[in-house]
């Protein structure tokens, strides 16, 4: 169960990997596919070749600023209206929360299931955390508690500044840096990251629908724990 907390824990770093390198300017990493169209006069001459983003399997342009994640067959999913009328700054910040709670939730289901299996057996204080894993937070000494806030702060802190404007005036607040890309931060120390545009695409997809899916899961999980105080 101790492992419960550490993996969520885990979860809440994860998309903060990018404080583990040297910071450096972000880019863009959209894979959205750009096809060349050459534009003409009223009598068919020959004016410039100008780039133009077309839809794929997974993104639209028309649609969220052509972040990947349009899946069939629901196709361009926002029946609240989230992303309607909004512009792309607001857009960006949308998904990159959505990623960041995907990102946690995805290690947090792991938590639960594992941290619940070795309940006891390990020598993280002392096997004293026990009983579901929601109530593993208030059980651990107060000394590792703020040991772990302090953590996590510091990664979180480390994040606004790779992500984020300062925000020294008005205009700034809320604001990503330019060429900011959403839960881009140039960590890939395992080499997955697709080079090819299409690929990327189709994984930026699947890690967002798992973590959607997984948002539901701990949800669920953590509804069943406070209905009945037992574990999964």
């Amino acid at each position: 169960m101790q492992l419960s907390l550490l993996l969520l824990s885990a979860g809440v770093l994860s998309p903060l990997a990018s404080a583990f390198q040297s910071p450096s300017p972000p880019s863009a990493s959209t894979a959205l596919n750009i096809q060349k169209v050459v534009l003409k006069d009223s009598r068919g001459n020959f004016l410039k070749q100008k780039s133009v983003p077309v839809a794929s399997e997974f993104a639209d342009p028309d649609f969220a600023y052509g972040l990947p994640g349009r899946l069939a067959p629901m196709g361009n999913f926002d029946p609240a209206g989230f992303a309607r009328g909004k512009d792309k700054n607001t857009v960006y910040r949308y998904r990159e929360a959505e990623l960041s709670h995907g990102r946690i939730s995805m290690l947090a289901f792991v938590g639960f299931l594992v941290g619940e299996k070795v309940e006891g057996s390990t020598f993280l204080f002392d096997g004293q955390i026990t009983g579901p894993g929601i109530d593993h937070v208030a059980q651990i000494p107060r000394f590792g508690f703020f040991a772990m806030v302090a953590f996590i702060g510091y990664w979180e802190y480390q994040r606004a500044l790779f992500g984020w404007k300062e925000p020294k005036t008005g205009d700034d607040w809320w604001q990503l840096n330019p060429g900011y890309y959403p839960g881009d931060f140039g960590w890939d120390p395992a080499g997955v990251r697709p080079q090819n545009p299409a690929d990327l695409e189709a994984m930026q997809t699947r890690e967002l629908q798992h973590g959607r899916l997984a948002m539901l899961a701990v949800a669920g999980i953590v509804a069943q724990e406070l209905t009945d105080g037992l574990g999964i």
